[in-house]
């Protein structure tokens, strides 16, 4: 059985570093306590998110909890750089927290070694579960010269002991396909491309991962926000961005069709990307502890087989 399918409900720590908007180090705390309260034990984190400060909250807070109860994840290929003397924040990135670091790719084996390390020293945990190549799109050298290096090197810590499952978390099609045909990848964190509102990864990705026993951890299910509401907002985000009025009518389409089946939208994203089988767990984000309790119960939800019908035969999913 794939690692992460022992877990099938993930808390994806980018929230706790300050994602969008500031809260603080208590409220970060109280969230992440929700989370273990409502039996969640998978937790994903990454240096990139906060500039190492979800890695710190986190690692402060599963440092709390035996360490034989959870998955631990984060990534490596940004490794992050002191600087002195820079004003501002890091809302560039998305994340409000003073610029104190530089964010440099590296998807060399040195520098997915001493990623890890880092990561290990922020986190104050001696290991780490699943280690992912983060974002190889956006290697200076190359989606492909960034895999034929990183995985390689990822694999040698997996057969080291060093970690257990390795793998890719991207929202480029041609990396995660070129991850999932490898034949060094337990793991593939797929963003945005296989939601309820959007399946681009099915054509070619989910099918290269079942033919080559790689499985599937879907983040970014509520596409930004567009999905996150019983009914989106006329000014909702999706991926990173602004919603249009079309995705906006789709999405209200889908929720007039869950309704009808006895959930609401958010309920319903969180199934969806389970309904294939090379999928094997979900994460969603929490920026409170309502929030956080909120979501594990509309996971724990029984979502009817005839919405799935229901919304094919719609033609709003595949």
């Amino acid at each position: 059985m794939s690692l992460v399918a022992t877990h099938p409900l993930a808390f994806g720590a980018a929230t706790v570093g300050n994602l969008y908007r500031e809260i603080s180090d208590e409220r970060a705390w109280q969230t992440l306590e929700a989370a273990w309260d409502a039996g969640i034990r998978h937790f994903d984190t990454a240096p990139h998110y906060g500039i190492g400060l979800s890695e710190r909250r986190l690692g402060a807070f599963l440092q709390t909890k035996p360490r034989d109860e959870f998955i631990l994840s984060t990534k490596v290929g940004r490794i992050l750089e002191p600087v002195s003397g820079v004003e501002g924040d890091d809302m560039e990135h998305d994340f409000a927290v003073p610029r104190t670091h530089v964010r440099r790719y590296d998807y060399s084996a040195d520098g997915i070694r001493k990623s890890l390390d880092d990561s290990l020293e922020r986190l104050g945990v001696d290991r780490v579960d699943v280690l992912y190549l983060h974002d190889p799109e956006l290697a200076e050298e190359g989606t492909d010269a960034a895999l034929a290096t990183g995985l390689p090197a990822l694999g040698s810590l997996r057969e080291q002991g060093v970690v257990r499952a390795v793998g890719i978390g991207s929202k480029d099609l041609h990396a995660l396909e070129t991850a999932a045909v490898s034949g060094i990848a337990d793991t593939l964190m797929i963003s945005a491309c296989y939601t309820l509102l959007t399946q681009t990864a099915v054509e070619r990705v989910l099918p290269a991962m079942l033919e080559h026993g790689v499985r599937g951890v879907a983040v970014s299910i509520f596409n930004s926000g567009l999905l996150a509401k019983p009914r989106p907002a006329s000014d909702a985000r999706f991926d990173y961005g602004s919603a249009d009025a079309e995705l906006v009518d789709r999405a209200n389409r889908i929720a007039d069709i869950a309704e009808e089946h006895g959930v609401d939208l958010p309920t319903a994203a969180i199934a969806y990307p389970l309904q294939h089988p090379a999928m094997v767990a979900r994460a969603v984000s929490a920026s409170s502890a309502e929030q956080a309790a909120q979501t594990a119960a509309r996971a724990a939800t029984d979502v009817p087989a005839e919405l799935w019908v229901a919304l094919a035969e719609a033609g709003l999913v595949p």
